[in-house]
């Protein structure tokens, strides 16, 4: 483009298509001045020739006075010619030029565009505008784009950091299995050696839960009514405009020179706004709290579930008609629907295939099986399984009622168990020897009583005895506790229980083998399987209402293929469905114009505005109903004391 010059900037009467110029380049090399000679010469020769046999021979004589008629000729012709040509050639070259240069500067920038980077609206506004057509497609299929591309990144990275993690560890923990951001999601998380492959193959047990509050899509139960659900996106209504109002009278604070709210200052102000949306007044039909929805509506759908009975069906009434609007947005199973196709759908670019899938969606439950045989002899040692379930806050009771019951059983069976052997026991004894020390002590009680006559001690037997010789003594409940059970201590002791149970009976029967000790490992084996297997469970007093996330793996020590490619999966999946945990003061902390430094231009005389700490707010539990009695209690036999 450096040898097209750009007109009409350029005057020259020879450089080839300057304004004035007598030359082209389009003729590439031709000689424009000889071929118009040629052109003139043969004009002026063909009207010499018409002159010389038209007119007379003195007319013509005449005419060659004042000079050659050919000489005048020749220069009428040539002047006007050039100032036509050169006219033409120069305005026609002219156009072509600025044609040809605009079609290169849109190449040149059409192919520079793709190494450019530019912002997604500059390209789509290069495009086309939106009077041309619209642009959706284009942006969501740029948007799948970026989409795709920085979940592969980020799976990449993903991986390089979980096996950084683990290199420098030399270790399998918690920490290299899910990051520090998803850390506070955790409920349980227990690595324990395979039960018939210790030492080669490890078991891993994690449990998530994700808040109703966390939910990136809320979740609702399918027995959910229609009037809850609607009620539900009234309120969700009402808080962004309160939040909304409130946005701007911080601004109006601000633009009148006034500090701004303190975090205190802002839930006041927030609860001061819901009564201009809404009120207690359910009877009165001009009530705020049916401006969103007229009472008459509400109290067409009250009571109406996910299904009507088709017998009284009538798709011209109003209950039905609210409700297939409800439907096709489809708010019952958004929720759950999209936690069940981010699960999968990272499994499936993961490399996690999987065999078994039971979707049970009226339940609100989701199992995932890398394998559809449950029978641990005939898997492999690389495997999974993953049960997703959103748990409300009545499934959630329900589930610590049957907790406390089946705590209240393994108490019995256990303590059952301990009577039966401390019976067989004592009968197994020999009556003419010191067996034990409460041998010993009953044949030196008299000496002991004896010893103590006169004094004010009060003997051994009189004493009441609060330790069982098992557990520490337990410190009493509050009403926290009570209704937050952890059953951290009866766990402890029911192990302890069992393990002096066996070495109770390994005492009584020694390297012997009857019948009785044959019995009793066997009770003893069974119980302690099945209560380590109740206590691998998630305690329910640990969990709160929302989505419960609950994965078993069994990996090989050495190759940990399933654990690391685990890791990812779930931290991509705690990402794409959970808001993560946000901390009231620290999320609604953002530079504000009250809050920006006046001195930082380093001038003299400013004031420096500070930043007013916030408290963190706590939150009310809720209570619970129902909880196993497991206080110790006077035992008849030993002397020790019950659970």
């Amino acid at each position: 483009m450096s040898d097209l010059p750009r007109s009409p900037n350029v005057f020259h009467p020879r450089k080839p298509s300057a304004v004035g110029s007598r030359n082209s380049l389009a003729q590439e090399g031709r000689n424009q001045k000889a071929e118009y000679q040629q052109l003139i010469n043969e004009e002026v020769e063909n009207i010499l020739e018409d002159f010389s046999v038209k007119l007379p021979t003195e007319v013509l004589e005449n005419l060659e006075i004042m000079g050659g008629l050919k000489e005048k000729l020749y220069n009428y012709f040539n002047q006007n010619y050039q100032n036509m040509f050169n006219r033409y050639m120069v305005t026609t070259e002219d156009e072509m030029v600025k044609k040809i240069r605009n079609f290169v500067d849109k190449e040149e920038n059409r192919v520079l565009a793709r190494y450019t980077p530019k912002e997604i609206s500059e390209m789509l506004d290069q495009i086309a505008g939106a009077d041309k057509f619209n642009t959706g497609e284009i942006e969501k299929s740029i948007v799948n784009m970026y989409g795709h591309l920085q979940g592969h990144i980020q799976r990449g990275l993903n991986d390089l950091e979980n096996d950084t993690n683990s290199l420098l560890r030399q270790k399998t923990d918690v920490g290299a299995f899910i990051r520090g951001e998803n850390a506070y999601s955790i409920v349980k998380c227990a690595f324990k050696d395979n039960a018939t492959k210790p030492k080669t193959v490890s078991d891993v047990k994690l449990s998530v839960n994700i808040l109703d509050s966390e939910l990136i899509s809320p979740i609702f139960q399918y027995q959910a009514t229609v009037e809850y659900l609607i009620k539900d996106q009234i309120a969700r209504t009402i808080t962004n405009m309160i939040d909304r109002e409130l946005e701007q009278f911080q601004e109006e604070l601000v633009d009148e020179g006034k500090e701004e709210l303190s975090d205190s200052e802002i839930i006041f102000e927030k609860m001061k706004r819901v009564p201009n949306y809404t009120d207690d007044d359910s009877e009165d039909e001009g009530s705020k709290r049916y401006t969103f929805l007229a009472r008459n509506l509400i109290e067409k759908i009250e009571g109406l579930r996910a299904e009507i009975d088709p017998s009284e069906f009538d798709p011209l009434n109003i209950r039905e008609n609210l409700k297939k609007i409800v439907d096709m947005e489809n708010i019952r199973n958004r929720g759950f629907n999209t936690a069940i196709n981010s699960l999968t759908s990272i499994l499936d670019t993961s490399k996690m295939g999987y065999q078994y899938v039971e979707n049970l969606k009226n339940a609100r439950e989701l199992i995932v099986r890398e394998y559809e045989d449950t029978d641990p002899s005939a898997l492999p040692d690389e495997r999974y399984q993953i049960r997703l379930k959103y748990y409300d806050p009545e499934q959630i009771l329900k589930e610590q009622a049957a907790y406390d019951k089946q705590m209240m059983a393994f108490k019995n069976e256990i303590q059952h168990l301990w009577d039966v052997c401390e019976a067989v026991y004592q009968r197994g004894k020999s009556s003419f020897k010191v067996n034990d020390f409460d041998d010993l002590a009953k044949q030196v009680r008299g000496s002991i009583k004896k010893a103590k006559e006169g004094s004010e001690d009060p003997l051994y037997e009189e004493i009441d005895k609060t330790w069982n010789e098992i557990m520490r003594i337990k410190a009493e409940n509050t009403d926290v506790e009570d209704m937050n059970n952890t059953y951290t201590y009866e766990t402890e002791m029911f192990k302890k229980m069992l393990i002096r149970t066996r070495q109770k009976i390994a005492t009584i029967f020694g390297f012997q083998n009857p019948h009785a000790r044959v019995l009793l490992d066997q009770r003893c084996d069974f119980l302690q399987q099945e209560f380590e297997s109740f206590d691998y469970l998630i305690n329910p007093y640990h969990i709160q209402a929302g989505l419960i996330l609950d994965v078993d793996i069994t990996s090989i020590k050495r190759k940990r293929f399933t654990l690391n490619n685990m890791a990812n999966v779930l931290n991509e999946f705690l990402h794409g469905i959970s808001k993560g945990f946000q901390d009231a003061a620290f999320a609604s902390f953002k530079r504000r114009r009250s809050t920006i430094r006046e001195d930082i231009a380093m001038s003299f005389g400013s004031d420096t505005d500070e930043f007013a700490s916030s408290e963190p707010h706590g939150e009310a539990e809720a209570g619970v109903k129902g909880k196993a009695n497991v206080t110790p209690s006077q035992q008849a036999g030993d002397g020790l004391q019950e659970l």
